[in-house]
């Protein structure tokens, strides 16, 4: 059998396995089960998203939480959107969601440095995000009282489509600069009238 035959069997294996899979698969778990070298896998798999993005089709293969999966093509999402959010999926609320970011960015913390940040109670908007499987307990604080320390999980990265925390954007590109922030505090000063101003 030559390496191409060989190759072509191995790519079908590889689309068999994705269609099926719930999460993304580890390229050494695709390995294990193909009996190939994980060099092998990686350079398939990259042939492979490389041969759908050429045909144009409405799903590419990618690489997030350190395995691959098959997904929709990013273009499309208005149409895919469309789809899931006719009633088949519960949105998150505004709070939940500021403290995923809180989570995503400063991993590890526990429940009081989250409260610190946002200011209120975060007990109901964690259990939320631990049901969801966004966050989860990753470590006890070693000082008095042990406190739980919060994470993201890799079903957090897989709903964002990265690969790993180091690919979440710079938190600069979202923060004010001092200087926008001390126009915005001038802007909306009340200067209450000097003693001596006639009313």
């Amino acid at each position: 059998m030559s390496n191409m035959q060989f190759d072509a069997e191995t790519v079908r294996a590889i689309e068999a396995i994705l269609m099926v899979a719930v999460e993304p698969v580890a390229p050494d778990l695709l390995a294990q089960l193909l009996e190939q070298p994980t060099a092998v896998i990686d350079r398939l798999c990259i042939e492979l998203a490389a041969a759908y993005d050429e045909a144009g089709h409405g799903f590419q293969l990618v690489k997030v939480a350190g395995g691959y999966r098959n997904q929709s093509h990013a273009d499309l999402a208005p149409y895919v959107e469309r789809f899931l959010l006719d009633g088949q999926r519960a949105r998150m609320s505004a709070a939940a969601l500021e403290t995923l970011a809180i989570v995503a960015y400063k991993q590890p913390l526990s429940r009081a440095q989250i409260a610190s940040i946002r200011g209120v109670d975060p007990d109901g908007v964690l259990r939320t995000l631990q049901a969801r499987g966004y966050i989860t307990e990753v470590a006890r604080d070693p000082g008095p009282g042990q406190a739980i320390l919060y994470g993201t999980t890799g079903s957090f990265l897989e709903k964002l489509g990265l690969n790993s925390l180091a690919d979440l954007p710079p938190i600069a590109e979202f923060v004010p600069g001092a200087d926008v922030v001390e126009a915005l505090e001038h802007g909306l000063r009340i200067d209450a009238p000097a003693p001596d101003a006639p009313a």
